[in-house]
């Protein structure tokens, strides 16, 4: 039970700072990363809830759009 809290509270405390991270970074690339591992922390919370179906749908949606994104500079 304690592990379960304190994972909990790891992945609400990096959400939360990629979240800030997202709107106070100058760099649009950076953002975007900040962005992306506040997603995967979100699908971390979603697991430990018992969603594994949102979370992969979290991360197969919403972390593959930007990483597509940011990483098609030469295809």
């Amino acid at each position: 039970m304690i592990i379960q809290a304190l994972t909990f509270y790891l992945f609400a405390f990096i959400a939360i700072a990629a979240g800030v991270m997202v709107i106070s970074a100058r760099n649009p690339v950076h953002s975007v990363l900040f962005l992306i591992l506040a997603f995967f922390n979100a699908a971390g919370l979603f697991v430990l809830m018992g969603a594994e179906f949102l979370a992969m749908i979290l991360v197969v949606v919403y972390v593959g759009a930007p990483w597509r994104c940011c990483s098609s500079s030469s295809s």
